[in-house]
C-alpha cells in the first residue's frame, strides 16, 4: 500500500471533494475561489512541468515569494515527484538568496516578481546547479534583461505549457512511490546564530505532524484560515500546506502583510495562527481605543473582561462554566465581545494560536477578557513545528502547554529541552557536524532551549542556551522572560536585555509605534523626540520597576535607554520570523549600550 503522504492526501481531496473550495485569492477587490478538483489538477500540471525541466527525485526547487497559490503549487508539485521544495524568505538579500540556492543545489527557482528575480540573477555566476528561474503568474520578463539572462527565465504560462511533454501517469506513479523516511522538504533556519541551516524533514514528519495538528486543533473542512506569515517557516506551512491537504479546509491568501488586518475581516477565519507581534498589535489597538472611552464604557468593559477571564479559566482547566457565569458570558458576548472581535476580524474565530516566539501572559489574559483564548504552542523547525501545546482543557497561560501526544519531552541535567518522536527531523542538509551536535544517534533532538515542567506537566521556557547572559559575577541569566515582562507595558514595543560579561543588566527599549503616536500627540511633541520626554521616561521606569519585582535581584534591569522607531528585518536586526538578532542589535546600538555602562554612577550589582 502506498504511503499516505501529503501529496497523496491532496489528490484524494481532488477526487472525493472536487467541487469544495480549496483556496481563495483576491483580485481587484473580489475574492475568487478554486476548488479541490482544480487545485489537485494544478499541482499535477506543475509537477509535470518541473519534470520537463529535468527535476527528478531528490532534486531541489527553491521558492521565493509572498504567500500565494503558485508558492504552494510549486511546493506540493516538488514533493509529489519526490523532489524537495526549499522556501526562501522574501526579505533575504541577494547574497542570502544566493547562499540558499547554492547550498541546496537547487536546479529551479520559482520567484514571485521581477524584484526577487533580480536577486537570483545577480548571484547567477555563483550558482552552478541552477538551470531555470520561473516567474509566478502575473510577472513578466523585464525588457532590460540581456539575452543571456532572459534565456534563464520562464514566465508562468510557458512554464505550465511544458507539462504537455510529460505523461500524467508519471506523477501518479511518483506519488505512489513516495517513501515515509525520504526527504520531503528543506526548511532553512532564519539564521539568528550564523548562516541558515537546511532542516531536513521527511514525508513521515510532515504527514504525522499534520495529522496530529488537525486532531489537537480539531480542523474540519468548513474551517477557514488566512495564509500570511512566511511560507518558508514550518508553522505557516503546517497551516497553509500540510494541514489543508490533510483535512480539506479553506485557505484565504492575504494580498500582503500590510493589508492582512482587512483580510482577517473579509475571511473571518475560524482558526488563526499568529506570531506574538500580531497579538500584541491587537492588544495595543484595543487598549489604545479604551484610553478615549467614556467612564461608563470603561466600567462595562471592565465587567465584561472579568467575565471573559473567568470563562477562560474554566475552559482552560476543562471545567464546565457555572450557570451564572454562562449567562453573564452570553450577555458580555452580546454587548462587548462580539463587537470587539468583529472589529479585528475574529468574529468567527474558535481557535487562536500563538507561536514562534514568547508572548507575554498579560497579553493572553487581556485577550481572554474579550473572549479570545489564545493558546501558545512551542516547537521548532527541527521537530516539524510542535513540541508542546496548550489545548482546550489543558491550557495554562505563561506556559507552552503539555507535550503533544506521541512525543517524549524531557529536561536534561543542564535544563535543555530534549525531544523524541515521529516529528523529529532527519538532520541538517549537507552539514554532518551540526547534525551530530543537535541529533543523537537514538533520534533525540537537543532543542537548544532551556525549560522546566511544573507539577501538572506544563512546560515552561526559561531561555535559550546560546542566548544565556553570563554576568561578570558568573551568574547565568536567561533574557527572554525579562524582555517579555518589559513588553507588558503598552509603551514598550520591543526590549533587548544586555549584560553578558557585564556587572549588571541594562535594557534597550523601543516604543510601540501606535502607543507612541498617541502619547506624542498627548504631550505635544514629535514622535521622534518622544523617547527622551520626561513623562515617557517616568512611565518606562515604572515598567522596569514592575518587571524587576517579578525577578530575582541578580536579574534586575538597573538602567535602560529608550529608542525611537523599531527594530526591523530590513536592517538585519530581526529574522523574517521577527526574532531578535542579538549580535546585530549589539553592533547597531553599541554607543547606547556603552553609555549605560560608562556613566559615573555605576548601578549596584
Amino acid at each position: 500500500m502506498a504511503f499516505d503522504s501529503i501529496p497523496a492526501r491532496l489528490q484524494r481531496h481532488g477526487r472525493e471533494r472536487p467541487d469544495a473550495t480549496a483556496y481563495l485569492i483576491e483580485r481587484r477587490g473580489q475574492w475568487h475561489r478554486t476548488s479541490w478538483g482544480r487545485y489537485a489538477e494544478q499541482v499535477r500540471t506543475v509537477a509535470r512541468a518541473l519534470r520537463a525541466l529535468g527535476v527528478g527525485e531528490g532534486g531541489v526547487v527553491c521558492i521565493l515569494g509572498f504567500n500565494r497559490p503558485e508558492w504552494v503549487l510549486a511546493d506540493h508539485a516538488a514533493m509529489a515527484i519526490g523532489a524537495v521544495p526549499a522556501g526562501i524568505y522574501t526579505t533575504c538579500s541577494a547574497e542570502e538568496v544566493g547562499y540558499i540556492v547554492r547550498h541546496s543545489q537547487a536546479s529551479v527557482v520559482v520567484v514571485e516578481d521581477v524584484g526577487q528575480l533580480r536577486k537570483v540573477l545577480s548571484e547567477r555566476a555563483t550558482l552552478p546547479d541552477l538551470r531555470r528561474i520561473v516567474l509566478m503568474e502575473g510577472a513578466a520578463i523585464p525588457a532590460d534583461l540581456e539575452a543571456d539572462e532572459a534565456a534563464w527565465v520562464l514566465e508562468w504560462a510557458p512554464f505550465l505549457a511544458l507539462a504537455a511533454g510529460v505523461e500524467e501517469s508519471q506523477i501518479w506513479q511518483a506519488i505512489d512511490g513516495l517513501q515515509p523516511d525520504a526527504l520531503a522538504t528543506l526548511i532553512y533556519t532564519s539564521g539568528t546564530t550564523g548562516p541558515p541551516k537546511g532542516v531536513m524533514l521527511s514525508h513521515r514528519n510532515l504527514a504525522w505532524t499534520a495529522q496530529l495538528a488537525g486532531q489537537v486543533v480539531d480542523i474540519a473542512p468548513h474551517d477557514r484560515i488566512v495564509s500570511y506569515l512566511p511560507l518558508s517557516h514550518i508553522a505557516e506551512q503546517v497551516f497553509t500546506i500540510h494541514g489543508p491537504a490533510t483535512y480539506g479546509n479553506e485557505v484565504w491568501f492575504a494580498s500582503s502583510i500590510e493589508t492582512v488586518a482587512d483580510t482577517f475581516k473579509q475571511a473571518n477565519p475560524t482558526i488563526l495562527f499568529a506570531v506574538p507581534r500580531i497579538w500584541e498589535k491587537m492588544y495595543a489597538g484595543i487598549t489604545g481605543k479604551l484610553r478615549s472611552a467614556s467612564p461608563l464604557k470603561l466600567r462595562l468593559f471592565g465587567w465584561a473582561s472579568s467575565v471573559g477571564r473567568a470563562a477562560a479559566d474554566c475552559e482552560n482547566a476543562g471545567l464546565p462554566m457555572p450557570t451564572a457565569l454562562r449567562l453573564q458570558f452570553k450577555l458580555a458576548d452580546k454587548l462587548i465581545f462580539s463587537k470587539v472581535k468583529a472589529a479585528i476580524g475574529l468574529g468567527a474565530c474558535r481557535f487562536a494560536i500563538s507561536g514562534a516566539a514568547p508572548i507575554s501572559p498579560e497579553v493572553l489574559i487581556f485577550l481572554a477578557g474579550i473572549g479570545v483564548v489564545v493558546r501558545e504552542v512551542y516547537g521548532q523547525s527541527e521537530d516539524t513545528g510542535p513540541t508542546s501545546f496548550n489545548r482546550p482543557g489543558r491550557t495554562r497561560f505563561g506556559s507552552v502547554g503539555p507535550a503533544i501526544p506521541g512525543v517524549e519531552v524531557v529536561i536534561a541535567g543542564d535544563g535543555e529541552i530534549l525531544v523524541r518522536g515521529p516529528n523529529v527531523f532527519l538532520g541538517y542538509y549537507r552539514d554532518d557536524k551540526a547534525t551530530a551536535e543537535t541529533l543523537d544517534a537514538d533520534g533525540t533532538l537537543h532543542s537548544g532551549d532551556l525549560g522546566s515542567f511544573d507539577a501538572d506537566g506544563y512546560l515552561h521556557i526559561t531561555g535559550r542556551k546560546k542566548e544565556i547572559l553570563i554576568t561578570s559575577g558568573g551568574k547565568n541569566i536567561a533574557p527572554k522572560n525579562i524582555e517579555a515582562a518589559l513588553k507588558d507595558h503598552p509603551l514598550v514595543g520591543e526590549a533587548v536585555v544586555i549584560g553578558d560579561r557585564r556587572h549588571f543588566l541594562t535594557a534597550l527599549l523601543w516604543l510601540e509605534p501606535e502607543a507612541a503616536a498617541a502619547k506624542a500627540k498627548a504631550v505635544g511633541v514629535e514622535p521622534a523626540a518622544l523617547a527622551n520626554h520626561p513623562e515617557v521616561t517616568r512611565a518606562l521606569q515604572e515598567a522596569v520597576d514592575a518587571c524587576n519585582a517579578r525577578f530575582a535581584r541578580v536579574e534586575h534591569v538597573r538602567k535602560f535607554t529608550a529608542l525611537p522607531g523599531m527594530l526591523s528585518v530590513e536592517a538585519g536586526e530581526l529574522t523574517p520570523t521577527l526574532k531578535v538578532k542579538r549580535r546585530v542589535v549589539a553592533e547597531h546600538f553599541a554607543a547606547e549600550i556603552e553609555a549605560m555602562y560608562s556613566s559615573n554612577t555605576d548601578a549596584p550589582s
